[in-house]
């Protein structure tokens, strides 16, 4: 089962913007005053550590003006339907990501690529982890939606168009607080890594490694000193060196 939510797992970033760890994910919660934005919402067995985590930061779940989705991997998308459809919560992403969001199409590792590469440091554990945690359960969401336009959502969040992991995926930026939310186009670390820091996925978990690779580029130029990506610690440096560091780790 996905471990429960510890105070240690919710870490202010800067502003009124935190980082949750959950089941080997994250998600961010972009709160101003009694609103809130919800940047992915881990594993289907997560949910309960979402509203755990909303509630220790006073919010409710009818206090989430929208869940952001960076991409509709289940380990990102996992409470965002309930949220629809319990809460009214809408449900906002890229044009591309939405017909995978409701799962006209799976795009993301197979239980056969895994099998293939489970004699690899970290892949077994994390794969049981996953299993447990919802990573297999069909998870659509029932009305996901293409932003309409400039977002007017807390944190005033920029999307940042970041395909290769899957063709929709997308990064946040926040411009006032400094911060880019990376989602899986870069990460700091992942249990079937054995690198530490900025870095890409492992090859498997990539729709497209060479368009994933090129999306590093355009993370090199946004704004930020702080990045809080899909797996891993915060990393407190720019955006710019961190996505140089991962680009140089995924030339090597």
């Amino acid at each position: 089962m996905p471990k429960d939510l510890r105070d240690e797992d919710v870490v202010h970033v800067g502003d009124e913007v935190y980082a949750v760890t959950g089941s080997n994910t994250n998600w961010v919660i972009v709160k101003e005053g009694d609103s809130c934005v919800l940047v992915d919402s881990g594993y289907p067995g997560d949910h309960d550590a979402v509203l755990a985590s909303l509630d220790m930061l006073g919010l409710r779940p009818e206090s989430v003006a929208a869940v952001l989705v960076t991409h509709a991997h289940n380990d990102h998308i996992g409470a965002a339907e309930r949220l629809r459809a319990a809460h009214g919560v809408p449900v906002l992403m890229h044009e591309e990501e939405v017909p995978h969001a409701r799962r006209d199409f799976l795009d993301q590792v197979s239980v056969g690529q895994v099998l293939a590469r489970v004699w690899r440091p970290g892949v077994l554990p994390w794969a049981l982890h996953a299993l447990r945690a919802g990573g297999t359960e069909h998870v659509p969401v029932a009305g996901p939606q293409a932003w309409p336009g400039p977002l007017d959502l807390p944190g005033s969040p920029v999307p940042v168009h970041t395909p290769g992991h899957t063709k929709g995926h997308c990064a946040y930026h926040l411009p006032r607080s400094g911060i880019l939310i990376s989602g899986d186009a870069l990460v700091t670390a992942h249990p079937t890594s054995r690198t530490a820091g900025p870095q890409l996925l492992p090859d498997m978990f990539h729709t497209d490694r060479a368009t994933a690779l090129g999306a590093l580029t355009t993370l090199e130029g946004v704004a930020a000193d702080v990045v809080v990506p899909g797996h891993g610690p915060v990393h407190r440096g720019s955006a710019k060196e961190a996505a140089g560091r991962a680009y140089e780790r995924a030339r090597r």
